[in-house]
């Protein structure tokens, strides 16, 4: 039975500077990657909450369709896609599928299924989808996924997630070294299963 994996989008399959130069743009600021060490970003900038939430919601559209892969996404996942099902399992609203669709389009990407939740709680998609393994870059989703759906998280590295980390999330520094995990799960699992059927 093939295996379902569920993949987080902004940050995971974005690359998670993204965001950084159309902050700097909009605020006139010089914020460095390197330097975002939490996953909120209200207070990097010198405005209140409630401002840089209406800009960001203004600009997501902008910001989605403006953003690069990360790098080597593209390729694993154009792989993956022929031996696996992929899920794609946002906190984007509902209201982005068009811009979200039409991003991994034009980069030559398809998937078996999208949900924009709208919220950062992924843990009933999880259950609902029946994944297999998770892919995301925010630390307390990872834990929380990992902890609740005992499955296991690739958490790719960055300066905003550097808390510790359980045993069954993965930390891995990019999409190749996630490719090279997943190989060597996978063929744990299948030697699982064929010493399950020789017992059997």
């Amino acid at each position: 039975m093939r295996k379902r994996f569920g993949i987080d989008i902004d940050g995971t399959v974005t690359c998670p500077k993204s965001i950084i130069p159309f902050i700097n743009r909009a605020f006139d600021m010089n914020i460095l990657y390197e330097e975002v060490n939490q996953y909120e970003l209200t207070p990097f900038v010198d405005v209140s909450e409630e401002e840089f939430a209406k800009w960001f919601t203004e600009n997501e559209p902008t910001i989605y369709k403006g953003s690069p892969p990360a790098e080597g996404a593209v390729n694993v996942l154009k792989r993956w896609k022929n031996n696996y099902d992929l899920f794609l399992i946002s906190a984007r609203g509902p209201h982005l599928l068009d811009v979200t669709e039409e991003w991994f389009f034009n980069h030559g990407l398809t998937f078996h299924h999208i949900e924009l939740i709208g919220s950062h709680d992924k843990v009933e998609m999880v259950k609902k989808h029946k994944l297999d393994i998770f892919f995301e870059d925010k630390h307390d989703n990872a834990v929380m996924i990992h902890e609740k759906c005992q499955i296991p998280v690739i958490l790719f590295d960055t300066p905003y997630n550097q808390e510790s980390i359980p045993n069954g999330v993965i930390r891995v520094n990019n999409w190749r070294e996630a490719n090279i995990w997943v190989a060597n799960w996978i063929k744990q699992n299948q030697t699982k299963c064929e010493a399950a059927a020789t017992f059997n």
